[in-house]
């Protein structure tokens, strides 16, 4: 577990000048700590003979304290502000790592666990960085110049401390591996909590609209109660150290007073050196009155550690290695040659033996059942899931062979989620690029058909549209996104089914402007309705993950499948909702 402490090194390494200097500076402050005790001893030793000539002394003194004050205050800024800076370099590569994984990650990872790390356990590397390196070098140093003036006063009361230190040292060890697996418990249990909290929160409107808050709050108790119990055990570990360890001092401290008193009554020990001796007990054992939380805290950072590092450790699922002989520009000719697709973990493939040529300026329609594998092919187009080698080729290279970053700016793809950051509209419609022209803005919403609904708003572009743009309707954000991808001008345009929540209308609207916009490009459509497919230069129906059907619109109609029958379905569902309508009008 430890090892994973230990590869902190990598990143304590740029601030190493000012690590050091903290460290070096707190064993000058003990050295002006130990002069404290020393000269106070001497004060005392003069006053004892009734010599009042303690000037000298009570100067030292007094120069020892401040240069104390001094000398920690900045050791401590100086390791804090390490550890500051590592717990910021951790959380960039951190969020740089999540930013590099796909989507198995994302199935087996939830959301509120990444959070816990990224807030909860750097948080647990820091005060280790910042806190646990102050204890231990004080610890470290209290034992090195305390002993060594211990020495100096009396050997043989120096050596009675020394028997209890096997014995502290197998207690702190034997707490180590206990509080080690409680500090595991705890970091899991609270991932739980995160992500019982985030999944709770996203789906709120669900639980209301389903009037399942009393049910949810009871689960919340049960997964708040497990993390609580967790905590307890750690708390009990902690608890008992903290209580045994001033147990020992108190025990060193007794013992040092009955022979020490006994060496001063038969004039062995001077009382000045006797009290420093006391001094130097008190701070040669109050390190060990923390060390509980010493233990806690690198058993805590050690399990943080390695959350951190199993998540920075992934290589990314998508791999980047670009040829350097693909073409700057995509032009639209694809190829998919007998492309083949199966899920991690399943048996059975989502797509088979896909073969097709779409030529540059073609605009392809997909449809077929939930399930036939439309939205796995685009994917795979634009690498978000990767292609067998050789299956998807691109202006006559192979996907792979191109930059990850030129494919997913070049291949602009409106997925089905209608997903808005929690930004104003504007941010939102020029995510790729802040810079654009507000001419450029407004023509991309146009043809989204957003341009009469932003004017509606009271702060237009600036409105801000909530988190995951709660604040707008489904077919606002449909549209959102949509103009978020007119507004690239890709070489090729991806539509994973971006006209479901708008009405026939504005779909008309759409995509004639799609027509006129992008007649010599290349655009995949994915849609349930064949009044959008209809609009294609041929489409394709997937069944089963095959390819059933190709064609234009009156091609497959005369062929009287799947797609043929689709259409009288939507059809004769649209003459009855006309025939309702006028029959309530009239």
């Amino acid at each position: 577990m430890f090892a994973s402490l230990w590869r902190l090194r990598v990143f304590i390494k740029p601030y190493r000048v000012g690590w050091f200097a903290g460290i070096v500076a707190f064993g000058v402050a003990r050295f002006f700590e130990i002069s404290v005790i020393l000269l106070t001893a001497e004060a005392i030793n003069l006053i004892a003979e009734k010599n009042y000539d303690v000037l000298m002394p009570v100067l030292g003194i007094f120069g020892a304290v401040v240069a104390r004050y001094i000398v920690v205050t900045y050791a401590r800024y100086a390791v804090r502000k390490v550890g500051l800076n590592v717990a910021f370099d951790l959380r960039q590569q951190l969020y740089s790592s999540l930013q590099d994984q796909g989507a198995k990650f994302y199935a087996e990872h939830s959301i509120g666990d990444m959070m816990t790390r990224a807030v909860a356990d750097i948080s647990l590397v820091y005060r280790l960085i910042a806190m646990g390196t102050i204890l231990v070098v004080i610890l470290v140093y209290a034992t090195l110049f305390g002993y060594g003036a211990m020495l100096y006063y009396s050997p043989m009361l120096t050596l009675l401390l020394l028997p209890p230190m096997p014995v502290v040292f197998w207690y702190a060890q034997r707490s180590s591996l206990q509080m080690g697996v409680a500090s595991q418990q705890v970091q899991e249990r609270l991932s739980d909590l995160g992500t019982h909290v985030q999944e709770n929160l996203s789906g709120i409107r669900t639980i209301q609209a389903m009037v399942q808050e009393e049910n949810e709050i009871r689960r919340f108790a049960h997964t708040n109660q497990n993390y609580a119990d967790a905590f307890y055990q750690q708390g009990r570990i902690q608890s008992a150290m903290a209580a045994w360890m001033p147990t020992f001092a108190a025990a060193c401290t007794l013992t040092i007073l009955s022979f020490g008193g006994y060496l001063v009554l038969e004039g062995k020990m001077l009382v000045g050196d006797f009290v420093a001796f006391i001094s130097l007990v008190a701070m040669v054992v109050q390190p060990f009155r923390v060390a509980g939380f010493i233990v806690n805290l690198f058993q805590r950072a050690a399990v943080a550690s390695d959350r951190l590092f199993e998540v920075m450790d992934l290589s990314p699922e998508i791999t980047d290695a670009p040829s350097g002989n693909t073409p700057a520009v995509i032009s639209g000719d694809i190829q998919f040659n007998h492309l083949s697709f199966t899920f991690p973990g399943s048996t059975e493939p989502v797509l088979k033996d896909i073969h097709l040529h779409i030529r540059k300026g073609e605009t392809i329609a997909i449809m077929g059942r939930v399930g036939a594998g439309k939205t796995t092919l685009l994917k795979q187009l634009v690498r978000i899931l990767d292609p067998a080698p050789g299956t998807i080729v691109i202006d006559g290279h192979d996907v792979t062979e191109y930059p990850l970053a030129q494919v997913r700016s070049q291949i602009a793809m409106v997925p089905q989620d209608p997903f808005l950051f929690a930004e104003p509209l504007k941010d939102n419609l020029t995510y790729d690029d802040p810079n654009r022209a507000l001419e450029e803005i407004w023509q991309a919403a146009t043809s989204a058909d957003l341009k009469d609904t932003i004017e509606d708003f009271p702060d237009r572009l600036d409105t801000l549209v909530g988190e995951r743009g709660v604040t707008l309707s489904g077919g606002q954000k449909q549209r959102a996104t949509l103009a978020r991808g007119f507004i690239r001008h890709a070489p090729v345009l991806v539509l994973d089914d971006c006209f479901s929540a708008v009405d026939t209308e504005t779909e008309e609207h759409i995509l004639s402007e799609l027509k006129r916009l992008r007649s010599s490009q290349t655009t995949l459509l994915v849609s349930h309705r064949v009044s959008t497919a209809r609009h294609a230069d041929r489409i394709i129906v997937l069944e089963n993950g095959y390819i059933r059907e190709v064609g234009s619109h009156e091609e497959l109609i005369a062929a009287q499948g799947y797609y043929a029958e689709l259409e009288r379905v939507q059809r004769e569902g649209a003459e009855n909702e006309n025939f309702a309508g006028t029959r309530v009008s009239s």
